[in-house]
């Protein structure tokens, strides 16, 4: 029977090539079109507008600081649903990464700091799977209950470690932890001035790319080169190895499973508790590179964006790796004042959304092709009146970018078949 589950495959959904059952599988040179044309985009807002921010190397790095910790929560939850359990408490596990890697970070190292991180959101992903895969427990509950234990965990004992003694002396409060050492950063020495002088020239679209290239190879934290190689490291095991199979396909029929010998709560077990473990890395990222202290409250629902960005991307890590940068492009524009920036973007949400309209209409779906059009007239008469956005609005930019990918992308998605789905040994039988 062992033999047997290492060679044959569980049945699984049929492929489907497009049209309005499935998802069409992007190849690399389509990734690059879709990545030129939105380059070219962006490239065209900032010559019309005069915005200049929208690809700066600065926007771009900061960009790529707020897309880590998403990324790494939506790898998280990318683990634990391709193995069938919803992970709502990404959030949860998060706030235990930024709390145990800003504590070790501060008394000894940064890099103990966020090996502290991770085995905080392990012991997060732990309890997850011990309700869920042993218990039973409905998936979403328990990823609230540990969402507000994770919370509640912190504020109490933050008020405990950090307000007392060496701690507080270092400048530690009831509300935040001492500073830790920085984590090194990397630039290419040469490449990055060249580039910054081409961005300098403002050149159509040559100044945009210079600008993005050089956010980065400039200043780029070394926790951000493992959390990319993390991401190659997944589709790897998940994809290309007989362990990633057995895994998936617990996800998909684990009755099927564990008719091939495959150990359902074994791997699901796996699966949630290398999940909390991204997650508490993206937690320490947060509060030893981001700002180099956990502050409560820092992790500002990026826990639930990961999740978003994982549900964008389809389940797959290249689709989630495109959504984190999107989502982390929003976050960065609210986090440098862009006020600016947001504002020049409305001209390309308008064309975005005529577009939408133009196809829905070509599709015959004239209900949604009608809503596009009229949101669209709408933001470029928003846009045409204001010279600014409200700063309300920038600050909940990444939330409604959230909401807008989302929604624009529901109707093409395909999660996991038992995902979600409570499993009990032998209920195939």
């Amino acid at each position: 029977m062992t033999a047997t589950a290492t060679s044959t495959p569980p049945p699984a959904a049929p492929k489907v090539s497009g049209g309005k059952g499935g998802r069409t599988r992007l190849s690399f040179p389509v990734v690059l079109l879709i990545v030129a044309g939105a380059l070219l985009a962006l490239s065209a807002v900032r010559t019309i507008t005069g915005a200049q921010d929208v690809t700066s190397a600065g926007q771009i790095g900061a960009a790529l600081a707020m897309a880590v910790p998403i990324g790494l929560a939506g790898l998280g939850g990318l683990w634990a649903e391709r193995a069938g359990v919803v992970n709502i408490g990404l959030e949860g596990m998060m706030i235990l990464g930024t709390f145990f890697g800003a504590w070790a970070g501060w008394q000894t190292n940064p890099w103990l700091g966020v090996l502290a991180g991770v085995i905080g959101g392990m012991l997060g992903g732990l309890l997850h799977a011990v309700a869920t895969v042993t218990f039973g427990v409905d998936h979403i509950i328990s990823g609230i209950a540990i969402n507000i234990l994770a919370l509640g965990f912190t504020t109490y004992f933050a008020k405990l470690w950090f307000n007392t003694g060496e701690a507080a002396a270092k400048g530690g409060s009831p509300k935040q932890s001492p500073p830790s050492d920085d984590i090194t950063s990397v630039t290419i020495p040469g490449l990055s001035d060249w580039l910054h002088s081409i961005e300098k020239h403002h050149w159509f679209f040559v100044s945009d790319v210079a600008g993005v290239i050089g956010g980065l190879v400039t200043n780029v934290s070394l926790l951000t080169v493992v959390a990319a190689v993390l991401f190659a490291v997944t589709f790897f095991v998940l994809w290309k190895t007989s362990f990633g199979l057995r895994l998936r396909s617990c996800g998909e029929n684990p009755v099927a499973a564990e008719s091939l010998g495959v150990n359902v709560y074994r791997y699901k077990y796996i699966a949630v508790i290398i999940s909390g473990g991204m997650a508490g890395l993206g937690g320490a990222f947060l509060s030893l590179v981001t700002s180099h202290i956990y502050n409560e409250g820092q992790t500002g629902g990026r826990g639930y964006i990961g999740l978003a960005a994982m549900i964008f991307g389809n389940w797959r890590p290249g689709g989630l790796a495109m959504g984190a940068g999107l989502f982390g492009f929003a976050d960065a524009l609210q986090l440098r004042n862009g006020g600016e920036s947001v504002h020049a973007l409305l001209l390309l949400l308008v064309v975005v959304l005529a577009g939408l309209a133009a196809w829905k209409l070509y599709r015959k779906s004239f209900v949604q092709g009608a809503v596009s059009a009229v949101i669209a007239a709408a933001v470029l008469v928003w846009y045409l009146a204001t010279d600014t956005v409200p700063t309300e609005f920038v600050s909940a930019t990444p939330y409604i970018v959230t909401l807008l990918v989302l929604s624009l992308s529901a109707q093409r998605l395909r999660m996991p078949k038992a995902d979600g789905m409570r499993y009990r040994k032998g209920q195939g039988k």
